[in-house]
């Protein structure tokens, strides 16, 4: 989890016109948004990455994956819509919505702990 959180979170500073189009139109001007998310992707990788943080890095990953479920339905909803839409990109993007609830579950799981 922390690899795919420094990951796309270097991919949002470095490329975030790639990520500006998911940000739902009614938070207004995407680009801080986007800079924004990455921070955070960059910030819970960091914390699951240490051994001393890693509970809290379950738990602001948690969050920061609920804060991100609007834009990815919001994506889905307007790959739907859209006539220049690929079938895979409408696929993909329709796919992301459910696999939130096991990532939101696993970054929970780290925040309790080992069991």
């Amino acid at each position: 989890m922390a690899v795919s959180f420094a990951g796309t979170g270097v991919l949002h500073l470095v490329r975030p016109a790639i990520f500006d189009a998911v940000v739902p139109r009614a938070l207004g001007a995407p680009r801080p948004w986007t800079l924004l998310s990455g921070v955070a992707e960059l910030v819970c990788a960091a914390a699951l990455a240490a051994p001393a943080t890693r509970r809290l890095g379950g738990a602001l990953s948690a969050a920061m994956l609920l804060a991100v479920w609007p834009a990815n339905i919001s994506m889905a909803q307007r790959a739907l819509r859209s006539p220049r839409a690929s079938l895979t990109r409408q696929v993909v993007t329709l796919i992301r919505v459910p696999l939130q609830v096991p990532m939101v579950a696993s970054a929970v799981a780290v925040a309790r702990g080992p069991r």
